[in-house]
């Protein structure tokens, strides 16, 4: 029997190197096997901690790691050293020049502030600086790392566990990427491109082909269904960092790409939205501050803003357990009133690093509003059940909405296809199951829009691309 990627026995594998979360699958040219990258299941989030000894942890078990050893521990920011520098400042006064000797000061010179009792540092998403030239290195623990060097290991887990699955090396591999990467410099793709390359050829992925993920995504579906009749298909991949589209023609086996088109806008942005939107203020946006100061009773709004970077980027919510932040959170409930229970629930979040229970009972609540009409956000750890309904979800996704429209109306325009000569619409990705998408897309493309495996699509279609290409 010939081994895996050569010959008869030949494999295909791809990579879903996401924003939030990653796939791999393979494919033997009759069925595709999705790799089981966590105990439950193919889905691994795209995260790396690493400890003070620079020890990786990857996956969910490094967010556990990180919210965990994070809890209760009090921050104290620190002003790291970076020098000193040497002043005169003044001389002995014995009149006699040339015995006059200077007395010279050591001044210290400080750095940024930084939080000397971290125990780990934690990464997801880097996907998203990918294609940032000005983001080379970042620092963790007083060390440079490049950001390839950071990918690594979670390129490494996603290859280890493709040779396990198929017990066999990784012969050739297609990676997706996306139609753009986030970015606004004009090299963005470019870097992008060549830093995950990189980063694949230092994890033993040596034979690296890219792969746009709608145009991987429609080919996954074409394996599946192999429709009979020509057409044309419209693919929008609505993942959790950015939305992308893919216009093909496609008859038997055989396809043509006529046009993508791609932005920054995912399922990560609209679960800050929510954030912002329904939490805020019941965490105190908004309430006013009473206080003494200098003898003067002055009353302002709570500083919120303040605290809302970090609370809507939940690797960091714990910076925010230090004195002066907590202080002002402490001072605010000691005043009393009505709004008191807010800064209480905002003091336990701070205190324990409750952002990322936070945003998981997000999740859970809007996935619950694509299958019923009401449903709440619960987060037992603040003593909260916030309502929910589809009816406001639709109202927070508004401006999504209106660039989804934009972006698929200006695809079609650039292809110059109507919507009428679209045959299918292949929906995919984790945001494509909001029911206000699913609605928007019915709306432009009636009785033509399909959903197709919202998570592991576009590593399937990798995996059978790769398969092709060795059959070229």
């Amino acid at each position: 029997m010939n081994a895996p990627g050569s010959g008869k026995g030949r494999i295909g594998v791809g990579i879903d190197f996401g924003t939030s979360n990653s796939t791999a699958a393979w494919y033997d040219g009759t069925q595709l096997h999705y790799v089981q990258l966590e105990a439950n299941g193919p889905v691994l989030p795209t995260a790396i901690h690493l400890d003070r000894d620079f020890v990786s942890l990857t996956g969910q078990a490094a967010i556990e790691r990180y919210v965990e050893e994070n809890r209760g521990r009090r921050v104290e920011m620190v002003a790291e050293v970076i020098g000193q520098a040497a002043s005169s400042i003044g001389g002995a006064e014995t009149g006699d020049d040339i015995n006059d000797s200077l007395q010279t000061q050591r001044n210290v010179l400080y750095g940024p502030l930084v939080d000397r009792g971290l125990p780990g540092r934690l990464f997801h998403g880097l996907k998203r600086l990918l294609g940032d030239p000005n983001v080379e290195r970042l620092s963790v623990f007083e060390r440079q790392f490049r950001l390839v060097a950071l990918l690594t290991p979670i390129l490494q887990r996603l290859r280890t566990g493709i040779q396990g699955d198929t017990h066999s090396l990784v012969p050739r591999v297609d990676v997706g990427r996306p139609v753009n990467f986030e970015g606004r410099d004009a090299r963005s793709n470019e870097v992008a491109v060549a830093r995950l390359d990189e980063a694949c050829r230092h994890a033993g992925l040596r034979n690296v082909q890219f792969y746009p993920e709608p145009v991987a995504a429609t080919l996954s579906y074409l394996w599946r269904e192999r429709p009979a009749e020509q057409g044309i298909a419209l693919t929008v991949d609505f993942g959790g960092g950015t939305l992308d589209l893919a216009v093909l023609r496609y008859a038997d086996a055989k396809f043509d790409v006529l046009g993508t088109a791609g932005i920054a806008l995912g399922g990560d942005k609209i679960d800050q939205l929510i954030y912002q939107t329904l939490l805020f203020p019941l965490l105190g946006k908004g309430e006013a501050w009473r206080r003494e100061i200098e003898g003067q009773w002055i009353e302002t709004l709570f500083p919120f803003e303040e605290y809302e970077a970090a609370l809507l980027n939940w690797p960091i919510t714990h910076t925010l357990n230090q004195n002066r932040t907590k202080s002002m959170v402490v001072d605010r409930i000691a005043r009393g009133g009505p709004a008191a229970v807010k800064f209480e629930r905002l003091h336990d979040l701070v205190r324990f690093n409750y952002s990322y229970n936070c945003f998981q009972a997000i999740r859970k609540a809007k996935a619950a509003l694509s299958e019923q009409e009401q449903t709440v956000i619960d987060i037992p750890e603040l003593n909260l059940q916030i309502p929910f309904s589809r009816a406001a979800f639709d109202a927070l996704l508004a401006g999504a909405l209106t660039s989804t429209r934009e972006l698929v109306e200006g695809l079609l325009h650039d292809t110059g296809l109507a919507a009428d000569q679209i045959d299918v619409v292949i929906r995919t990705g984790g945001t494509s199951q909001i029911v206000a998408v699913r609605t928007l897309l019915e709306g432009l493309f009636p009785g033509r829009v399909v959903a197709h495996d919202p998570f592991t699509s576009v590593a399937g279609g990798l995996a059978i691309a790769n398969y092709l290409r060795g059959e070229a």
